[in-house]
């Protein structure tokens, strides 16, 4: 196989997050190869730098519409607001951490296979959800068993 088909191969059919189109793996293409990593890289940063965006965005906002109103009603309204923003960049920070780990699995050579049993997560898959580290069959024990727990 040429060097020049070993270069990600992304499909203009679906588009994933950041305007990065969809892996489309060549025949016989093997799991996780360079171009694969390259392309699940390139799409972790550029959701990490979305969400980092966003929580420059968020800072901004608040500093410019925070204001002390007189009427209570309002600033319960604003501090809800608030309050709602800072529990998106809350999850949106737990998120960064998340994307951080699946990086530096990708230095590993770990990424792609779940942390459980081993075998492949999928491409499908991590396109769905890039910093996934289980593979269907254990993320469905794992839902199960915290339903039992419940």
């Amino acid at each position: 196989m040429a060097a020049d088909q070993n270069q990600a191969k992304p499909s203009s059919k679906h588009m994933v997050a950041s305007g990065i189109a969809a892996y489309e793996p060549e025949a016989g293409e093997e799991y996780m190869s360079k171009a694969q990593l390259a392309h699940f890289r390139e799409l972790l940063l550029a959701w990490k730098q979305e969400l980092m965006e966003e929580v420059e965005r968020t800072v901004g906002h608040m500093k410019q519409d925070a204001a002390n109103f007189a009427d209570p009603a309002d600033r319960a309204t604003q501090e809800e607001e608030f309050g709602l923003e800072l529990r998106a960049r809350d999850r949106e920070r737990k998120l960064c951490k998340k994307i951080d780990e699946a990086l530096r699995n990708i230095d590993l050579g770990d990424y792609g296979y779940c942390e459980a049993c081993g075998v492949e997560i999928g491409i499908r898959r991590l396109e769905a959800r890039p910093t996934a580290t289980l593979c269907i069959d254990c993320k469905t024990l794992a839902e199960l068993k915290e339903k039992q727990m419940a």
